[in-house]
């Protein structure tokens, strides 16, 4: 298993915060979602160094990176200052669930030049205008209470019902929705680097005003979180729809987007929506294929 190394990578108003797995050759760029961080790449990045150099970054408001977002599009934004900053050429960018769309926004408007986009259960299909009202019902106070008491987002605890916390989320790890199936040790890793001290207390992270900033999606953008988005992406892409996961029903639609444009693929796991903690060398093989492409690509345009 590999360790990695915590590392600081420059964007326009602070740092991110990261993990560099190591590993030598085509930069991967590996892209949590909404709750998670660059723990959960870990068991994927283990079967990635062989061929491959693999870094998981912590988003705004996640993990160990002490930036909050003030914005809806800092996040994915953010992703062309990151690749600009390991200064790699043409990386594969992976991203699951939020972070799909991250890799896929940052792209659309130009910000990164992927040699592929791996897009692991995190699709958006709906038009502009229903996109705007499901980001308006995720403002909603209800919607806020939900996230409170599901997931205990901007939840403040001392250091024994923090550490009790953690252990709790392992021991029920196997009954729930979406842990069931990982490593019980890396519940434990992802749920422990959630947490962020702040003066006496752990805050859990992402706290309810990141992620109704982040739900502030603004109407006139250029680039929204809607089906269109893929109209603007030209590179190779890989779609993961996991089989039990949030998008199941809806493989048509992916399907058509797939469809709709060359060097595009889907590919079904049998997986609920969490791909990276329960089915991590099955997507790293994925990743890998992309990466041998890559690579031959290359050696192609050198000849």
């Amino acid at each position: 298993m590999v360790t990695g190394t915590e590392i600081e990578i420059p964007v326009k108003d602070g740092v991110l915060s990261g993990v560099d797995f190591g590993g030598h050759g085509e930069g991967v760029l590996l892209v949590h979602g909404s709750g998670h961080n660059a723990a959960a790449w870990r068991d994927v990045a283990s079967h990635l160094v062989g061929e491959c150099h693999p870094i998981a970054l912590d988003l705004r408001g996640h993990g160990r990176t002490r930036l909050d977002s003030t914005s809806s599009e800092q996040y994915w934004r953010d992703i062309g200052d990151v690749v600009t900053a390991l200064a790699w050429d043409r990386p594969v960018l992976v991203g699951h669930s939020t972070g799909g769309y991250a890799v896929t926004a940052a792209t659309a408007c130009g910000l990164v030049e992927p040699a592929a986009l791996c897009i692991v259960d995190g699709v958006v299909l709906d038009d502009r205008d229903a996109s705007l009202a499901q980001h308006a019902a995720v403002r909603t106070t209800e919607a806020m209470d939900r996230l409170r008491t599901v997931f205990r987002y901007g939840w403040e605890a001392g250091d024994d019902r923090m550490r009790a916390y953690v252990e709790q989320c392992v021991r029920e790890a196997g009954g729930d929705r979406l842990n069931a199936g990982a490593r019980p040790g890396l519940v434990e890793e992802v749920t422990r680097r959630s947490f962020m001290r702040r003066g006496h207390w752990w805050v859990r992270r992402p706290t309810i005003e990141e992620v109704a900033t982040v739900a502030a999606v603004e109407p006139d953008a250029e680039v929204l979180p809607a089906v269109d988005v893929y109209d603007r992406v030209t590179c190779p892409m890989t779609i993961v729809l996991a089989e039990d996961g949030f998008y199941a029903s809806r493989r048509d639609e992916v399907r058509a987007v797939v469809d709709a444009v060359p060097d595009r693929r889907l590919i079904d796991i049998d997986s609920n929506h969490n791909v990276p903690m329960t089915r991590p060398a099955d997507l790293a093989t994925i990743i890998l294929d992309l990466v041998r492409d890559r690579t031959a690509g290359s050696v192609r345009n050198v000849d």
